[in-house]
């Protein structure tokens, strides 16, 4: 288990209240731990998408034009074998 830090943190009283009837008051700071946790993943996953933008030229994947042909790509991907197993 990763070591804990004591913090203080002010939060409207509504707020804690609010907590406190989904989590209970002796699980506050766990249903905290987890919120933080669930909104920072969505934060670096925002910030990763942000620096990526542009990477990729329209014009160097044709096969991406529309949504459909995504898709089918897609597809075609998921129904290749990649590992055939020890029978092949």
């Amino acid at each position: 288990m990763a070591m804990r830090v004591a913090t203080n943190l002010m939060l409207p009283a509504d707020l804690v209240a609010e907590i406190d009837e989904v989590a209970g008051r002796r699980n506050r700071s766990h249903f905290i731990e987890e919120a933080a946790r669930a909104k920072l993943k969505r934060e670096q996953l925002r910030l990763a998408i942000e620096r990526s933008a542009g990477a990729w030229k329209a014009e160097d994947y044709p096969e991406f034009a529309t949504p459909e042909m995504v898709v089918e790509w897609v597809r075609a991907r998921r129904a290749e074998v990649t590992d055939p197993g020890p029978e092949a």
